[in-house]
């Protein structure tokens, strides 16, 4: 299975409900029946959409405790849902290392964000990582 592909179709869901709040399998449900995947893609997408919305209150207080000059309502709805996404690999996923969630989420910055994208989530993950001793 590809995780990064799983992240990539996660990182989508969660933008969309992110521009419309709605329901979370209603959403999942109809991105994969436009977007057929792989069962393990969509098990561990499904799982990354599920924890980020189920955990958004501590996450979005994580984010902006770590990102300084930034709030988190003002910061970009690509940059925001990656920043959400690998924090709550951070915080949830202990199967998965600290420092592969902030290299993934670099990456899903430089595919789908701006060209500040990559170094912004670096900064805020390092800075979350750090404050919850997971370095």
């Amino acid at each position: 299975m590809s995780r990064r592909l799983a992240r990539e179709q996660a990182l989508q869901v969660l933008y969309q409900l992110d521009l419309h709040t709605g329901d979370v399998e209603q959403a999942l449900a109809l991105w994969w029946q436009a977007e057929p995947a792989d069962p393990d893609v969509v098990e561990f997408a499904g799982a990354v959409v599920r924890g980020v919305r189920e955990h958004l209150d501590r996450i979005d207080t994580l984010l902006g405790a770590a990102s300084t000059n930034w709030k988190v309502s003002r910061m970009s709805y690509v940059d925001r849902n990656i920043l959400r996404l690998g924090t709550f690999e951070i915080l949830e996923m202990e199967d998965v290392p600290t420092m592969v969630s902030i290299n993934e989420a670099i990456e899903l910055g430089k595919r789908f964000g701006t060209t500040e994208s990559g170094s912004f989530i670096n900064g805020v993950l390092d800075r979350v990582a750090k404050n919850l001793d997971r370095v």
